[in-house]
C-alpha cells in the first residue's frame, strides 16, 4: 500500500519546472474546457457535469495518480458508455455508475492489476496511438468549419458527412483562423522554443477574430457555478441493475487511463515511468469523488494528456493547474473564455493529433515482420471504425495468436540416433544393431502446449516396430495443462501398443503438473523417470534383452 499513496519524490523536479508546468496547466485548461463542456452535454448530465468532472477527477487524479503527467476527465469514450445508461436509468444513475466503477478500478489497483498493462504488445501501443491521433483530428473536422456536427458515432462517418454538407462560403473565416493558429504552432517552436505556442496561439487567433469581427462560433455562455457535492440515494435494486454498466465504465476507464498514462511515457522519455497501480487507485479515487460531486466518469485523456506533455509539462503540478484553472475560469473568466473561436481550439487539437501520428515508429513496426505489422495494423483500423477498448482486446488477441503460432512453430520433435553404451566394447555389432533398432529416442524441443499438442500426438501414433521409446524432454521450456494431458495420452497409446516409455529430463518445474495430470501414472513405474540419458538408454536395453520377441529376433 506504501508504494500506491503519493511521496515526496512525486515533486522532485518542480523546483526547476514549475513555470513550464504552470503555463501548460494553463494551456491544457483552455484545451480542456470545451472539451468538458461538450463531453457533459454529450452524455446528456449537461456542461456543468462535464465542467465538474474536469475539476474534481483532475485534481484528484493529478495528486494521487501515477503518472506525472496524466490529465484527467470526461472523454468522447466514455460518453459512449453512458448514454445507454441515462436512456435506461436516467441522468441520476450516472454518478452511481461513476462511484460504483470508482470503486471496482481502487480495487483493481490494491490487487495489482495495473501490472497487466506491461504485457500489451508495443506494435499495439502504436496502432491505438496512431489511431487516437487520427481520430482526434477527425473529431475536429465539424468544429475547423464551423459546421453543426453530422449524426453518427463514428468519427470518420461523421466527419465525411459533415463535409458533404458544409457551406463553404461560411467556412472561409474559420479556415482561415485555423490555418492561422496552424501557422503559429508550427513556426513559433523553432523561433523560441520557451514560449507556450500552444496558449500564444489561441489568444492571438482570438484576438484576430475579435478586432476583424469575424462571424465564428465560440464557446459561448458557461455554467455560473459547479454542483456542491452530495451522496447519491439508491436503492439495493438500482444498485443491481446498474453493476454491469458500472463493471464497463471501471474496465474503459482503467484501460484508457494506462494506455493514456504510457503514451505519454513514450512522449517523454526523461521522466519517470507511469506506476499502473497506484494509477488505477488515483483514478478509482478521481471517478468517486466526480460522482459524490454530480459529475461523470472519468478517465485519463489522451488528448490533454498529450496536449500537456508538448506544452512543457513535467511534474503533476500541471494537470493539478489545468483542473484549478477550470474552477477559476467557471467563477472568474467565464465571458472571457466563452468568445474563443471553436475553430482556434480545433486547430490545437488538429496539430496534437498530428504529432500523435508518428510516421517513422509506424514505418519501423511494418519493417519489423508481417506479425507486427498485422498486429499494428489490425490495432489502428479497429481504433478508427469501432472505439479504442475494442482495438485493444482485438490487437492483444491477434498478437497472442500469432505469438503462440511462432512458439508452436519453434517446436519441434525430432528422432535421434540411438548412442552406444558408454565403454561398450563386448557387445556384438548384430547384438548392438538388433538392440538400437528396437529402441527409439524422440527429443521435443520449445513448448509442449495447447496450441501444439496434436502435431505431437499424430507424430508419435506413427511409431511402430521398437520395444523402447526414450522421450526427452530437457529442452521443454513450457508445459501447461494440456501439453501434459497429452503426454499422458501419448504414453498410454505407446504402452497399450507394447511398448515401453522412459521419460527422461522432465523438468523440476514441470513434475508437480505432469503428476498431477496423470504423466508419471501413465508411465506405471516411476524408475521409467530419468535424468540421465545414459542411464535411460542403459534401462532401454535391458527392457529389449529381456523382451523375448527381441530374443527370437536375435
Amino acid at each position: 500500500m506504501r508504494a500506491l499513496t503519493p511521496r515526496h519524490a512525486d515533486y522532485r523536479d518542480l523546483p526547476r519546472s514549475w513555470r513550464g508546468d504552470l503555463v501548460a496547466g494553463i494551456t491544457v485548461a483552455v484545451v480542456a474546457l470545451p472539451l468538458a463542456l461538450g463531453f457533459g452535454v454529450a452524455s446528456g448530465l449537461g456542461a456543468a457535469a462535464g465542467l465538474v468532472t474536469a475539476v474534481v477527477a483532475g485534481a484528484v487524479a493529478a495528486v494521487l495518480g501515477g503518472s506525472h503527467l496524466q490529465v484527467s476527465g470526461p472523454t468522447g469514450a466514455m460518453t459512449v458508455v453512458l448514454l445507454p445508461v441515462v436512456a435506461r436509468h436516467g441522468t441520476e444513475a450516472v454518478p452511481v455508475v461513476a462511484i460504483m466503477a470508482g470503486g471496482l478500478v481502487v480495487l483493481a489497483g490494491v490487487l495489482g492489476i495495473g501490472r497487466l498493462v506491461a504485457y500489451i504488445p508495443w506494435p499495439v501501443v502504436e496502432g491505438f496511438t496512431l489511431g487516437i491521433g487520427v481520430v482526434i483530428a477527425l473529431q475536429q473536422v465539424p468544429l475547423a468549419l464551423d459546421t453543426p456536427r453530422a449524426e453518427g458515432e463514428n468519427a470518420g462517418l461523421v466527419a465525411l458527412r459533415t463535409l458533404a454538407r458544409v457551406d463553404w462560403s461560411q467556412a472561409v473565416a474559420p479556415l482561415a483562423l485555423v490555418a492561422l493558429v496552424v501557422a503559429v504552432l508550427i513556426a513559433l517552436p523553432r523561433l523560441h522554443r520557451g514560449l507556450p505556442a500552444s496558449l500564444v496561439a489561441v489568444v492571438l487567433g482570438t484576438v484576430v477574430a475579435e478586432v476583424a469581427g469575424l462571424d465564428v462560433d465560440r464557446i459561448g455562455v458557461l455554467p455560473s457555478g459547479l454542483p456542491a457535492p452530495h451522496l447519491p440515494v439508491v436503492d439495493l435494486e438500482t444498485t443491481s441493475a446498474l453493476f454491469s454498466a458500472a463493471l464497463a465504465v471501471a474496465a474503459l476507464a482503467a484501460l484508457e487511463s494506462l494506455l493514456s498514462a504510457r503514451v505519454a511515457d513514450g512522449m517523454a522519455d526523461d521522466l519517470g515511468r507511469t506506476r499502473p497501480n497506484r494509477e488505477l487507485l488515483g483514478q478509482g479515487v478521481a471517478n468517486i469523488a466526480s460522482g459524490l460531486c454530480g459529475g461523470l466518469p472519468a478517465t485519463g485523456a489522451i488528448a490533454r494528456t498529450a496536449v500537456n506533455v508538448r506544452a512543457g509539462g513535467r511534474t503533476r503540478v500541471a494537470s493539478l493547474t489545468h483542473a484549478l484553472v477550470l474552477a477559476a475560469i467557471v467563477y472568474a473568466a467565464a465571458p472571457l473564455v466563452g468568445r474563443i473561436p471553436l475553430s482556434v481550439l480545433a486547430a490545437v487539437l488538429l496539430i496534437t493529433a498530428g504529432r500523435m501520428i508518428d510516421l517513422p515508429t509506424a514505418r519501423a513496426i511494418c519493417r519489423s515482420g508481417r506479425s507486427g505489422a498485422l498486429v499494428f495494423c489490425v490495432t489502428l483500423a479497429v481504433t478508427v471504425v469501432f472505439d479504442l477498448v475494442m482495438a485493444v482486446e482485438v490487437g492483444v488477441a491477434v498478437a497472442a495468436v500469432l505469438a503462440l503460432r511462432a512458439v508452436a512453430r519453434s517446436s519441434g520433435l525430432h528422432r535421434e540416433p540411438v548412442p552406444d553404451a558408454p565403454g561398450d566394447r563386448v557387445t556384438a555389432a548384430a547384438e548392438r544393431d538388433l538392440l538400437h533398432e528396437h529402441i527409439a529416442v524422440y527429443r521435443i524441443d520449445g513448448a509442449l502446449f495447447f496450441a501444439d499438442v496434436r502435431r505431437f500426438l499424430d507424430e508419435l501414433a506413427l511409431v511402430s516396430d521398437v520395444r523402447v521409446v526414450v522421450l526427452r524432454l530437457g529442452n521443454v521450456r513450457v508445459l501447461d495443462a494440456s501439453g501434459a494431458n497429452a503426454l499422458a495420452e501419448i504414453v498410454t497409446d505407446l504402452r497399450r501398443r507394447g511398448m515401453v516409455v522412459l521419460l527422461k529430463g522432465l523438468r523440476p518445474e514441470h513434475r508437480h503438473l505432469a503428476r498431477s495430470v496423470g504423466v508419471l501414472d501413465a508411465l506405471g513405474d516411476e524408475r521409467h523417470l530419468f535424468d540421465d540419458l545414459d542411464e535411460a538408454l542403459a534401462h532401454a536395453r535391458s527392457h529389449v534383452r529381456r523382451d523375448p520377441a527381441t530374443t527370437r529376433m536375435g
